[in-house]
């Protein structure tokens, strides 16, 4: 397999109209003019992101796999190692991730069990007495 062409940021920063619009998303480089027209969210938005890193916007949309199937289509080379920034791609899971603050066990009961003890004692002093 040949390797990918490889480009200047400053080389990307040229191409930023819809005569030739070109993306870097995760230091990969893409030629999305001819899908100006066929992107769902518009033409705009492509072109506010033409010609400089739109890992960030892409990321934040939330694209569905099958999106990121398709820019494969659109890429043409990478960006040169000197002018690359670390990214990271985030994990397509429609389960919410683990967080240790909210690993439940017994402590998430000690509220419920706290007031319902108090709500019985209350109402047996009050309404028993």
């Amino acid at each position: 397999m040949a390797s990918p062409k490889l480009y200047r940021r400053e080389e990307v920063a040229k191409k930023n109209n819809s005569q030739g619009a070109w993306i870097v998303i995760h230091n990969s480089i893409y030629n999305v003019t001819e899908f100006l027209n066929e992107h769902p969210g518009g033409e705009e938005v492509l072109l506010e992101q033409a010609g400089n890193d739109g890992t960030e916007a892409f990321e934040d949309v939330g694209h569905s796999t099958d999106a990121r199937e398709l820019m494969k289509k659109y890429k043409i080379g990478e960006v040169v190692e000197e002018d690359r920034i670390e990214t990271h791609e985030k994990k397509l899971s429609w389960q919410p991730e683990k967080d240790s603050s909210s690993s439940g066990g017994w402590r998430s009961w000690i509220i419920p069990v706290a007031l319902g003890i108090a709500a019985t004692v209350l109402y047996r002093y009050y309404f028993l007495a």
